[in-house]
């Protein structure tokens, strides 16, 4: 086991109005497992601040503010952490709720209500600028209290940075796009069991597989993924709530464990991460193991090597689990965050 950083920061996003303050910045002391608040590094102005997502050189913070005219809003990092604004650009649609960074210097955006993704260019200060894709899809699945209509739910690039891969919750599929020159062409999409309400997406380390969470049939789907035709091919669907749960969920957000050999999605309604173990020669998912959240409706989340933050945004609180790098299992710390209805936790990796 590798050394633990002694102090691990965290930016929570929100549903906030632009009075309040949104975007927060958490700092977590893995000697004495206290999470706090940092004075001064609360950001207002920006209504609804619902996903974040951090470069890599944690120098810019972008957020989308989730609301009928969608926008995306540039941050520079301070070295103490708190925000500067660079840019705010319209998405030219309705409720933004996932952004992603291209290797080409690009920034995604998906838009749920209008169903529609964004590529914007990232301009000489890290701000997005250019709007130099817009992809939009039409048609309705098969639930008309959900699916009416497309609802893009995230869009995520490849490994290589070759695809996009669209989580369509209202189409049923998986949409995904070849990058070119800023540009997005089709170049095919995947389609789910009827209702299943495709909803967030995570690659494996090894970029061989990929997973994605379904938010109406409560399930995850396993894919052998083809880097260089971009192709994925469904291998396996588990449920991510136990056998006899018969309560209301929506499951929300997937991710991997560092090493890839654990994978985790949130559970809302049942109020639970699911942990499944990882088969290392075929990417498929076994083992599960449900733990309780502490608080309600798990919206997102984050997993570290030794630690699993979870934003539970109708309990209104962040709540710390220490996490087993040899068997995936989650235990409450008995830490948690009192934060306005969190929705997403972006970890500054330094």
């Amino acid at each position: 086991m590798s050394s633990k950083k002694v102090k691990l920061l965290f930016y929570v996003g929100s549903y906030a109005s632009e009075s309040e303050p949104g975007i927060h910045l958490v700092e977590l002391n893995a000697e004495t497992e206290e999470l706090r608040l940092l004075e001064g590094a609360s950001t207002s102005g920006i209504q609804n601040p619902s996903f974040l997502v951090l470069n890599p050189e944690g120098t810019r913070l972008y957020a989308v503010s989730e609301q009928a005219q969608g926008a995306v809003v540039s941050y520079a990092v301070r070295p103490d952490g708190g925000l500067e604004r660079l840019s705010s650009v319209p998405t030219q649609g309705a409720d933004p709720c996932h952004l992603s960074l291209t290797a080409d210097g690009g920034l995604l955006t998906a838009n749920y209500s209008s169903g529609h993704v964004n590529r914007f260019a990232l301009d000489e200060h890290g701000a997005a600028g250019e709007l130099t894709a817009l992809v939009q899809h039409v048609g309705q699945g098969f639930r008309q209290d959900r699916q009416e209509a497309a609802h893009a739910h995230s869009a995520v690039p490849s490994p290589t940075g070759d695809y996009v891969y669209v989580s369509d919750l209202g189409l049923d599929q998986v949409v995904y796009y070849r990058v070119e020159n800023g540009k997005l062409s089709t170049e095919g999409e995947i389609k789910l069991p009827p209702g299943s309400g495709p909803r967030h997406f995570a690659f494996h380390p090894n970029g061989v597989y990929a997973y994605g969470i379904n938010e109406l049939n409560n399930t995850l789907t396993v894919y052998a993924y083809n880097p260089v035709q971009g192709h994925l091919q469904i291998l396996q669907h588990v449920s991510t709530i136990p056998e006899g749960y018969g309560g209301e969920n929506y499951p929300a957000d997937v991710h991997l464990s560092p090493d890839g050999r654990y994978l985790y999605g949130s559970n809302r309604g049942h109020d639970s991460i699911v942990k499944f173990a990882v088969h290392p020669d075929t990417g498929m998912l076994e083992a599960p193991e449900w733990t309780g959240t502490g608080g309600k409706w798990p919206r997102n989340f984050a997993v570290l090597e030794n630690y699993a933050l979870v934003a539970n945004q109708h309990s209104d609180n962040v709540v710390l689990f220490r996490r087993n790098p040899d068997t995936g299992s989650l235990e409450a710390a008995g830490r948690e965050l009192e934060i306005k209805q969190p929705s997403c936790i972006e970890p500054v990796r330094s």
